[in-house]
């Protein structure tokens, strides 16, 4: 487990052994008051006398053996979490730099929900590894070790005694460990479905209150969470018998030392000094192992965390090449185009050029394969077979930023960062004047709303743009988009779900920005796309036609009957009585 996390310690791992050594030396300091105490003891049992100056010698031995374990117990701590935090720091540093080479479409997949686990949950669990289980666990082991050691030499007997609790209770951590191993991916996959059912629960709230379906809605949520007790308690019980027995019978090395040693002192086979000395010494033995193997009851978690994140690591990264765009125009041409996702093959070798300076729409059923195009054009995903080029340069040769600074995308669903709508609208181009910023707000038709605005251009847009409408989240993506001035642009069902009113403005906005660009367009409306210059026909993963409006009319059985059931829908109008 350890030898997973080590490579991200770097320079840190000195840090690591001084912790290390700081809490042995704690350990030991903590130990030698039983010492003292024996010394005071030992004389009594004989019948000696001491004196006040002998026993108060002892005692501020005692006092400055407790004042060098709590200084080296911080100390110790201080050096352990100097390693643990910067380690955290390069795991997730080294993290980031994995997601970044990994696929956009991936990372999407994976969920914020698992990615935000794994970058705070997870990997601030190791600090527990590293700041307590290593330092403190190895100085809890190895003293106690040593102490055991010399109650050998002082009596092989009793040695033999002290390790009898020892087996009895490491067995007991073993059984307790076993079951936890069995169980921790069900509890895991058990507690990541009650969570994903809450949130669902929350997020669908308004629905279940809108068709009354409060209590099927409840009733499924109440049986997951059952579900997750009646698992948890289960994995628990089958646990806490074992837990009780290594937690009552580990400490207690005097169980057989104290009774079978007290005989042979009545029966004269040891002496009884010697029988106190190893008592002392099995009081500072049994607490410090108890300490140590409770981080062991931790490992299958942090098993399990350094798992997640090693699967995320690993992953494999984007087909990314580190070429300049060198392309000799910006046309775009799909060659033999296969996709899947997962085991499930989407695109069947689609063949697909995009003259540069036109617009090009695709259209099709809700899972043609438009959007899966689209986004293979921006690099979302590694294809499986064929490949996309840009000015008869393939987009996997080109390095991501070389691509995006040649492709402009922009989809239904906007993402906006809690910050101004001034610093949301730089991203496309942080070098910008705050003039043309404001120019490319004003030609997305951002004006009407901004000026409604207390703050204006200045007000923050919320957590997601909240504080904004759908259609003003769309023309803030447009004017990101209009001031990156990209000579491709994509638009994925930008309008899709817009009011008449919203979307005129949009379309206002899309004309602003596909002004002299190769524009790649998926409608949801054939009215709005009728006018490109070419209209292709997606159907089960392929491009089965691709022609202008008016010759996929004649042309095109499938584009027609899109098109019909396009002007059906235009014209439809809801029927009824006159309201009296």
């Amino acid at each position: 487990m350890f030898k997973k996390v080590a490579p991200y310690i770097g320079e840190y791992k000195k840090y690591t052994i001084w912790a290390v050594i700081a809490m042995c030396i704690g350990i030991v300091a903590s130990v030698m008051p039983y010492y003292f105490l024996y010394q005071i003891i030992s004389p009594l049992t004989k019948g000696e006398s001491i004196s006040f100056q002998f026993v108060m010698l002892r005692v501020l031995a005692v006092a400055i053996c407790e004042v060098i374990y709590s200084f080296a117990y911080v100390q110790g701590l201080t050096f352990s979490h100097i390693s643990a935090y910067n380690t955290l720091k390069n795991l997730r540093v080294s993290l980031q730099g994995k997601l970044e080479k990994q696929s956009l479409g991936n990372i999407q997949n994976l969920g914020t929900g698992r990615i935000k686990k794994v970058f705070t949950d997870d990997i601030d669990m190791i600090e527990l590894l590293l700041a307590h289980a290593i330092p403190e666990g190895i100085a809890n082991i190895v003293v106690p070790l040593l102490i055991i050691v010399l109650m050998f030499i002082g009596d092989f007997r009793l040695g033999l005694l002290s390790l009898v609790p020892l087996v009895v209770g490491m067995f007991a951590m073993s059984m307790m460990m076993k079951q936890g191993y069995s169980k921790m991916n069900a509890y895991y996959e058990s507690a990541a479905k009650m969570n994903n059912t809450i949130i669902e629960y929350v997020n669908g709230m308004e629905v279940v209150k809108v068709f009354n379906k409060d209590g099927d809605s409840y009733k499924k949520f109440g049986e997951v969470v059952r579900n997750y007790r009646d698992f948890t308690i289960a994995w628990y019980k089958a646990c806490w018998p074992w837990m009780a027995m290594y937690s009552s019978v580990l400490p207690c090395l005097t169980l057989l030392i104290l009774p079978v040693g007290a005989l042979w002192v009545i029966t004269g086979s040891l002496a009884l000094d010697k029988l106190i000395l190893v008592i002392c010494m099995s009081f500072a033995v049994g607490p410090s192992l108890l300490k140590a193997l409770n981080f062991a009851g931790k490992f299958p978690q942090l098993d399990y965390k350094i798992t997640e994140l090693e699967n995320l690591m690993d992953k494999p990264p984007l087909n990314e090449g580190n070429a300049p765009f060198k392309g000799t125009d910006r046309n775009i041409v799909f060659e033999n185009v296969k996709f899947s996702y997962e085991d499930k093959e989407v695109l069947h070798g689609v063949n697909l050029e995009l003259k540069q300076n036109t617009t090009t729409a695709l259209v099709g059923e809700s899972g043609s394969g438009k959007s899966t195009l689209a986004k293979l054009l921006v690099h979302y995903y590694d294809i499986d077979g064929g490949r996309i080029t840009i000015g008869g340069q393939d987009i996997t040769d080109m390095s991501l930023e070389a691509l995006n600074n040649e492709v402009s995308y922009v989809s239904q669903e906007q993402f906006l960062f809690n910050t101004t709508l001034y610093e949301n609208i730089l991203i496309g181009r942080p070098n910008a004047s705050r003039e043309e910023v404001l120019d490319a707000a004003r030609r997305a038709q951002c004006d009407e709303f901004l000026e409604r605005l207390p703050n204006g251009i200045e007000t923050l847009a919320g957590d997601g743009g909240k504080q904004l409408s759908g259609g003003e989240r769309q023309r803030i993506s447009l004017a990101r988009a209009i001031l990156k001035d990209a000579p491709i642009i994509v638009l994925d069902e930008a309008t899709a779900f817009m009011d008449p009113e919203n979307e005129e403005k949009l379309n206002a906005a899309i004309d602003e920005i596909t002004k002299d660009k190769t524009v790649f367009v998926i409608a949801h409306r054939l009215s709005t796309v009728k006018n490109a210059d070419k209209i292709c026909v997606m159907k089960d993963g392929q491009c089965i036609a691709a022609d202008k409006h008016d010759k996929l009319l004649e042309s095109c059985p499938e584009y027609k009957k899109f098109w019909d059931a396009s002007v059906s829908a235009s014209t439809w109008k809801i029927k009824g009585e006159k309201a009296c």
